[in-house]
């Protein structure tokens, strides 16, 4: 069976935002009103009651870069950062908590820390400090840099240290001027509204980025799809106006197995690992993967602030990899399962939910959805996403609480939106506690 998305398209007379163009459209030369709209591909809106077919497009081909050919992404999140476990006479991977590492050479170490100093790339032969780098984590970043299609990744202790890390990066260099679309993770909307690290941000639509750009611009920022709203967007259209100002795209919810940013020409790629990497609610991690150049910078930031992995995360985050493509194909089914039932039921006034598909469903209703969150019983009602079973909130109150109220608004995050992170349970069982908790309506 083949696991994505449903089309609204299909399934609904009213659909939001299905004349929108494409990166095709805009390349066959439509016009330009075809460029604007392909630079803001919208979520999809549903408005309930509809009825209609799921289409669910295979994903099971997608295949990541490797050096040696090409391999399967199912194969690559297996293998990646595991290769040479065999030949040492492993199968599970170590997990190396040492802080710091012996060494009777102080004239090497002291070349091998001047080299770190210089362009940040990981010290060769032993290593030298936790701070520097730690073999267990060095596999994770590997991995995932494999999975999105770059040249390295850097890992940190949460999704926000790695965004505050690309940051300072800019900043150092004297490119405090960020633009950057909404909706965003709450918090990520306030790091950057609040100025709390010196940056100066411009919130712009997706089609007036170019016209944003300042001679000191050091990012361009954007989530797709965005968090809550599930709002797409033109990667390749939005690289293309960014010119040399560097795309940081969050994949936090689509993750490797949807869509690769890097290959639609974005330079840096965000994670918060604690949600789809490790996949089981059990682990806090932040990584960005990007080229090297970046990452030995990044590095040089993780170094200074203190920002690192725990080595026993870096092997948990890695453990979840291995499972990552399969655990996304799962719970995207279940998902699209709800979308359907969703968007036929009277008491849900509109479903957002992505063209490529994924395991998260945002979904407006006509009632009180506080007493949904109150009324779940399956369901848990918690922040956070991407784990194996089925979380829900309320982003309003709860994830972008922290935004201005207008500005959640104007993003589209409504007071009567709720998130749900669509797990691996039985899709009955989770229909059947949606649809107790939405009551009568």
């Amino acid at each position: 069976m083949d696991f994505g998305s449903v089309d609204v398209r299909d399934t609904c007379d009213d659909v939001e935002g299905a004349g929108r163009a494409t990166a095709g459209d805009t390349a066959g030369g439509k016009g330009e009103a075809a460029r604007e709209a392909a630079l803001g591909v919208e979520g999809n809106g549903v408005r309930g009651p509809a009825t209609g077919g799921v289409r669910r497009p295979a994903i099971e081909g997608s295949r990541a870069p490797d050096a040696k050919g090409l391999r399967a992404l199912a194969t690559e999140a297996v293998h990646a950062g595991r290769d040479d476990l065999a030949r040492q006479g492993l199968h599970a991977v170590p997990i190396d908590l040492s802080t710091t590492y012996p060494s009777y050479d102080s004239r090497g170490e002291a070349a091998r820390i001047d080299a770190f100093a210089t362009d940040g790339a990981e010290p060769e032969g032993r290593p030298v400090y936790g701070r520097l780098g730690n073999p267990t984590v060095a596999r994770f970043e590997t991995a995932l840099a494999r999975l999105e299609g770059t040249e390295s990744a850097v890992a940190f202790a949460s999704g926000m240290a790695a965004l505050s890390a690309v940051l300072l990066v800019r900043n150092a260099m004297g490119l405090r001027h960020v633009v950057a679309v909404r909706p965003l993770y709450g918090c990520s909307d306030h790091l950057l509204t609040a100025g709390l690290l010196g940056s100066e941000v411009t919130w712009v639509d997706p089609a007036g980025i170019a016209d944003a750009l300042r001679p000191d611009t050091g990012l361009v920022l954007v989530e797709s799809p965005a968090n809550p709203t599930l709002a797409e967007l033109d990667l390749r259209a939005i690289a293309d106006a960014c010119g040399s100002v560097p795309l940081l795209a969050d994949n936090t919810f689509a993750t490797p197995v949807l869509q690769r940013p890097a290959e639609q020409g974005a330079r840096l790629v965000l994670h918060s690992a604690t949600k789809y990497l490790g996949g089981h609610g059990d682990v806090m991690a932040g990584v960005v993967a990007c080229d090297e150049e970046f990452a030995g910078r990044l590095r040089q930031v993780r170094f200074a602030t203190g920002g690192v992995l725990h080595p026993l995360a870096g092997y948990l985050l890695l453990r979840g990899l291995s499972t990552l493509p399969v655990r996304v194909r799962a719970a995207s089914s279940n998902a699209a399962e709800l979308v359907r039932r969703l968007a036929a039921d009277p008491r849900v006034a509109r479903v957002h939910y992505p063209r490529l598909g994924g395991a998260m469903i945002a979904f407006e209703i006509h009632g009180d959805p506080h007493e949904v969150i109150a009324a779940v019983r399956l369901i848990t009602p918690a922040v956070s996403l991407g784990s194996v079973d089925t979380l829900i909130q309320h982003p309003a109150s709860i994830s972008h609480r922290i935004v201005d109220a207008e500005d959640r608004r104007h993003s589209g995050v409504s007071d009567r939106l709720l998130r749900l992170s669509v797990g691996l349970e039985d899709v009955d069982d989770l229909w059947r506690d949606l649809d107790g908790a939405l009551g009568r309506g």
